[in-house]
């Protein structure tokens, strides 16, 4: 990984790559910013890009493309079966996972759906690192539990820990010994824990999951949509691997993995997903519910030129040049905040900067939605689209009570080669200028709650008319600006 000392002493990312394509950006004014987000019932999943600034919502399926995917996609094979496009993507997956058998999806959750149809049953047990919405609510659907193991550690807003992603081992084993092996349907071990702040798991910790699930007779299920950032922090963080090459370190993670899955709208830097095995029994057990729900088997839901541009990008991922300017970016937002007394959750971890909503409000009460008004708020005072990660991303228990999140968080994703540096330097000084106003903010609550998934399309209203107290303070502060 190139490493740059600026003679000024300023430490700051250096982009790998130069901008040869340009997308137009709208910065609309603080009133039309608050007409967007009220009629978006102040979920910024619900709002029109043509009123956001920089959309950190998410880095799926955002992330920009290289010169050479976009090469690729002009040579597809559009053949329904026996696709030369689809062979290339498939010795692609043998040459970097190793794994025989593979099956393609239109994207991550797909690949959920899939697995969670196929292994989970009635009153099994799915003991995961830490959940992920969709990941949870597939396995839910299918009549087994979730049970969160992740590392104590974890939680820990404030921290040094290089992994705090890891899986619990000690908690494993007891939860086997507890309720049997044959109760638990696999363990998902996610890369890069989205919803604790992206923090990645070591190595060392994934061989001595493998070994629990080696002993008791356990299936290993390894979910790689955020590969990427994960390889960046074993080969500078973890002592065992720094001279290890990427496809090396790919190499030992995927050959622990009985079922390997991803998004290519996050791994991959295009549009898709697959399910990766060596076990010819659990590809056939798959295999027909792919051909049912997604597509034939060469496409599985992708276009062919997606398709082109996800095999290029797979290998692309393996340069670290590539796969370290997300990280250094989010890196860079995350120290420049904490310098500032801004709450972020430390260490910095991949997919985004995550600001700690209970800290940044801890006026608001969990009740009222702390990280969903962090994200409205916001919004109104910079343009900028983050992701409420907190109790609105949960969903209430089966007799409707809330379920409240073990944190709240803001996450304002990184989307890989997308943003500059004078545009990340923007969303630090206004989110800056907030947290020195956050008194101003209130809270949240519901007028409109679907019963699953409601962050998609759930609609809240503010507990008070705290959206004019923000906009008055911000004329005050900053006049007829922008």
């Amino acid at each position: 990984m190139s490493t740059v000392t600026f003679h000024s002493g300023e430490r700051i990312p250096l982009e790998m790559h130069k901008v040869r394509i340009v997308q137009k950006l709208n910065l609309v004014p603080i009133e039309r910013r608050l007409e967007a987000i009220r009629a978006a019932g102040n979920n910024t999943f619900l709002l029109r890009n043509r009123d956001i600034y920089l959309d950190m919502l998410t880095d799926s399926g955002v992330n920009a493309m290289s010169d050479r995917q976009l090469a690729a996609m002009m040579e597809s094979d559009d053949s329904y079966a026996g696709s030369e496009t689809y062979a290339k993507l498939e010795e692609k997956i043998r040459e970097i996972f190793g794994t025989e058998y593979f099956l393609p999806v239109h994207q991550g959750r797909a690949a959920e759906n899939i697995i969670s149809r196929v292994f989970v049953k009635p009153g099994t047990i799915v003991p995961m690192n830490y959940h992920f919405t969709t990941s949870k609510a597939h396995v839910v659907l299918n009549g087994g539990t979730v049970e969160e193991l992740l590392i104590d550690e974890g939680l820990a807003v404030t921290s040094t820990h290089p992994f705090k992603g890891n899986l619990d081992v000690g908690k494993l084993e007891a939860l086997i010994k507890t309720h049997g092996a044959e109760r638990i349907a696999f363990v998902r071990v996610e890369t890069g824990t989205n919803l604790i702040g992206g923090q990645p798991h070591s190595l060392a910790n994934l061989r001595e999951v493998r070994a629990v699930c080696d002993r008791h007779g356990v299936m290993l299920v390894f979910d790689a949509s955020l590969l990427a950032d994960n390889l960046y922090f074993i080969k500078t963080r973890e002592p065992e691997a720094a001279n290890l090459s990427l496809r090396e370190i790919t190499r030992i993670i995927a050959d622990m993995a009985d079922v390997l899955y991803f998004s290519a709208r996050k791994l991959g830097c295009a549009r898709g997903g697959g399910i990766c095995t060596r076990n010819q029994d659990h590809y056939m057990k798959m295999r027909e519910l792919v051909t049912l729900y997604e597509g034939f088997l060469t496409y599985g839901g992708m276009s062919i030129r997606e398709i082109e541009a996800l095999t290029v990008g797979l290998d692309e991922t393996m340069d670290e040049d590539m796969v370290s300017q997300g990280p250094q970016f989010i890196e860079y937002m995350v120290n420049d905040l904490d310098r500032q007394g801004v709450p972020v959750i430390t260490p910095p971890g991949g997919l985004g900067c995550h600001l700690d909503a209970m800290r940044f409000l801890d006026h608001v009460p969990q009740t009222q939605y702390p990280a969903g008004a962090l994200a409205s708020a916001l919004f109104l005072v910079s343009g900028v689209r983050g992701m409420e990660r907190g109790s609105v991303s949960e969903q209430r228990d089966a007799e409707g009570n809330e379920t409240y999140s073990n944190m709240e968080l803001l996450r304002l994703a990184m989307p890989r080669r997308v943003f500059t540096l004078s545009q990340v330097k923007y969303a630090v000084d206004r989110i800056v200028w907030l947290y020195e106003n956050r008194a101003l903010v209130g809270g949240l609550r519901f007028v409109e709650e679907p019963k699953l998934l409601r962050f998609f399309f759930g609609k809240l209203e503010t507990t008070t008319d705290w959206h004019a107290a923000l906009i008055a303070k911000f004329r005050a502060d900053f006049g007829d600006s922008l």
